[in-house]
Order: C-alpha cells, then structure tokens, then sequence
C-alpha cells in the first residue's frame, strides 16, 4: 500500500463560493448538516484507508528568504489515505462530500514519497 496526501481545495472568490454565500440561512444550515453527514459517511466507508483523518486549514503564513507574510491560497483541508495506487487513491474521492455537497472546487491527491537516501 502506498500513502497519498489529499488536499481539499476551494477559492473563496470561485462562482461556488457566490452561490452557497447568497442561500438563506436556513438552507446552507440544511445543507451543512446534509454535508457533515455525508462526510461522515464518507470517513467511515473508507476508515480502513484513513491514515490521518485530517481536517480544515486555517490561515496561511508564507515563510522565505525575504521574511514572513500573510498570503492567501485554495487549500481548504486535508487527509492522509493508503490505496494501492494513485488511481485507486483518487477514486475514493469521486462525487466525495466536499464538492458534491460543500461548494469546494477539487480534492488533489499527491502520494508521499520518501526522503531519498532515508530508508
């Protein structure tokens, strides 16, 4: 088995983004209740998998050689599964709560490779 990083991603300037802003209050409640279910479900079918259960970012630093700063990016949230391929990986996110549901934009899903001359 191999382990992959799977990054949530939304833009919080992305027409998704509009459409859930501009829903009543009592609709978006529905829906995140609709939708914390469904991820709820969706942690379950796939625990076996589940490495790290993850979850939201917050606000971003960006560290260089020019200093510290506050930047912006779509990482919305993340896990950590084991599949037996990228592929597979990927398949266990297909229609997946966070966009199918939420107003998130993708999920990508990078395998963690190891250091090089490390074991």
């Amino acid at each position: 088995m191999k382990t992959f990083l799977a990054i949530y991603l939304g833009s919080a300037a992305s027409p998704r983004q509009a459409e859930w802003g501009a829903l009543d209050e009592a609709t978006r409640q529905q829906r995140i209740a609709a939708g914390m279910q469904a991820w709820g479900g969706w942690m379950k079918t796939h625990e076996a998998e589940v490495v790290v259960a993850g979850g939201p970012l917050g606000k971003t630093k960006r560290i260089s050689p020019s200093g510290i700063a506050d930047t912006r990016n779509d990482l919305a949230g993340y896990v950590v599964v084991r599949a037996e391929s990228h592929e597979a990986a990927a398949r266990m996110f297909e229609n997946h709560p966070h966009f199918a549901i939420f107003p998130g934009e993708a999920v990508e899903i990078m395998e963690c490779l190891p250091i090089p001359g490390q074991g």
